[in-house]
């Protein structure tokens, strides 16, 4: 591989916490992981991405940490994510971890130590407002998962600022001394051995420090009204990259809530060396409502097809990274695609469609034998501290239980957290202990022994879609180029390098459609290398009937 081999590569993530249990206590662990390492080296997948895998009290999931030097004693020790670590790479698996450097948990030694007074080592490494006169928070920015983003703390009189959960306080990247310490822990885990890191909210690292206030943003989420690329953000992330990311063949992703495709570039371009690529949120936010995320509105292919074109086309000296879901969404194929009558379909065309474009994919656990949203049967089922958040304002503002239910199971991160399913068993593989989380009943159908028992399960079409894109360099490099833009049923697009043109036909229609070859595409020298029917024809003809949720695609040779 080439010194740009995140390029090539395609990314599994783990939530360690619902992969798999190996000592029975409900939750999954690093010896559970080490034991499911051939499953994935069997799907062809090149890096790991674990969710936090530090000390936590587990306010928010592991984004709260307490300890960035200790693994949480619920995976295991550090030998045993050693163990894990070493194994990975005997198999050629590389590993990234989630670094969560916005924000701390409240219990950490730093911000215990911050919090008693406002003069020690420590009392500047958070963001610590003074009171107005009548002792309100410093200004009306709202925290993300509800209320505002400011509290007090009597033994200062003063309010620290928390973007997150008040038990998240924001690190103050102003001071040096706050980076030096971060930095020196990414050596630390760097030297350890691992491959990369995802890195939390890292737009979010510089606040603007007028900390602007603004009657209209009441209560807004924080990183909309001054949190969200801060006139410092890329002046540290550079440092980061002189200090740390530069001195290792590494993979950096960057998750950039609130972040456009123009400010990305500022990201990713190599020379201006910061991070290799980031997460975008703009296909996210397709189906959004009045509440934000928490809705019932499904999105508009035209939409979809609009955004994702724009950062293919927009990030041409740097780098995308690919997604349908993760810990944070719903699952892809109740999304996204279609759930019920053509999981299996859908599912598959949703892989083919981003497989096939530019950038590095990333695969959800559970994607790839499509697992859909959760019917969990009441609130308290739900473990989520943003569902939870949610519900309860929802229910304070009125808003109909009809509603709030539907708009919790569209949209809860919880869809994406209950337990892997490994086979159909009473505990379906995952642990013989209650999980921390409820099974979703689907697992009777859906999970993976069933899936590597069907040789036309989405296991093996992801399969597929992983060893094309080694094989093919067009994949990694070719140019895209969005086709019928205007279509309101298919997403059709080419990605051309050299004498290469892939061709990709994808129908989001629950019935048979037609589809008109481009003129300019079209030729006598194509191969089909991969579709979601069996009975696809292999002929690339100017008029193709698709089937309910098809997908092409074709090597043309030019």
């Amino acid at each position: 591989m080439s010194n740009e081999w995140w390029k090539e590569s395609v990314v599994y993530q783990v939530y360690p916490q619902s992969f798999k249990d190996s000592n029975d206590d409900g939750i999954g662990d690093f010896n559970g992981i080490k034991e499911k390492l051939p499953y994935l080296s069997n799907l062809g997948i090149d890096v790991i991405w674990l969710n936090p895998i530090f000390e936590s009290p587990l306010i928010d999931n592991g984004y709260d940490i307490s300890d960035y030097k200790k693994t949480l004693s619920s995976y295991g020790t550090i030998d045993e994510f050693k163990s894990l670590l070493d194994a990975a790479h005997n198999m050629g698996i590389k590993i990234i971890l989630d670094l969560v450097v916005n924000h701390t948990s409240d219990k950490h030694e730093w911000f215990l130590k911050s919090k008693e007074n406002t003069d020690n080592d420590y009392a500047d490494f958070y963001i610590w407002k003074d009171p107005k006169e009548d002792g309100s928070a410093p200004n009306s920015w709202g925290a993300t998962f509800g209320g505002p983003a400011w509290e007090y703390v009597e033994s200062r009189n003063q309010y620290y600022l928390h973007c997150f959960a008040k038990e998240q306080p924001d690190l103050n990247w102003e001071n040096p001394k706050v980076r030096e310490h971060i930095y020196d822990m990414m050596k630390d885990w760097f030297e350890f051995g691992i491959d990369g890191f995802r890195m939390d909210v890292i737009s979010l690292i510089s606040k603007r420090q007028d900390y602007p206030e603004d009657p209209s943003l009441a209560y807004t989420k924080s990183y909309y009204a001054g949190a969200s690329n801060g006139p410092r953000v890329h002046e540290f992330l550079h440092e980061m990259n002189q200090e740390v990311l530069s001195k290792y063949d590494i993979l950096t992703v960057g998750e950039t809530p609130n972040t456009n495709s123009e400010q990305a570039k500022l990201y990713t371009q190599p020379e201006r060396e910061e991070l290799n690529m980031v997460f975008h949120f703009d296909h996210m936010h397709l189906d959004y409502g009045k509440y934000g995320k928490f809705s019932d509105v499904r999105f508009k292919l035209s939409d979809l097809k609009a955004t994702l074109s724009e950062w293919q086309y927009q990030l041409k000296d740097g780098w995308n990274s690919l997604y349908w879901s993760n810990h944070d969404q719903p699952r892809a194929v109740t999304r996204f695609g279609n759930d019920n009558e053509y999981r299996i379909e859908s599912g598959k065309m949703l892989g083919s469609l981003l497989h096939m474009m530019k950038g590095t994919p990333y695969i959800f656990q559970g994607e790839e034998i499509g697992m859909k949203n959760v019917p969990f049967s009441s609130i308290d089922e739900y473990k989520d501290i943003e569902t939870k958040y949610f519900y309860q304002e929802m229910k304070e503002n009125g808003e109909s239980e009809e509603y709030i239910n539907k708009a919790i199971y569209l949209k809860s991160r919880d869809n994406a957290r209950t337990p892997m399913p490994w086979d159909n068993s009473k505990n379906y593989g995952f642990s013989d202990a209650k999980p921390w989380i409820n099974y979703s009943h689907d697992n009777d159908i859906i999970n993976v022994k069933d899936a590597l028992e069907d040789k036309n399960s989405i296991f093996y079409h992801y399969k597929k879609l992983i060893q094309l894109r080694k094989e093919y360099k067009v994949i990694v490099h070719g140019d895209y180029q969005l086709i019928n833009e205007n279509d309101s049923d298919i997403y059709s697009y080419t990605r051309k390098y050299k004498d290469e043109t892939l061709l990709v036909i994808c129908s989001f229609s629950p019935y048979k459609i037609n589809y008109t070859c481009p003129e300019d595409v079209y030729n006598d020298e194509f191969k089909l290398l991969l579709s979601n029917y069996k009975d696809s024809s292999n002929q690339l003809t100017q008029n193709i009937t698709l089937n309910p949720y098809e997908a092409l695609i074709y090597h043309i040779k030019n």
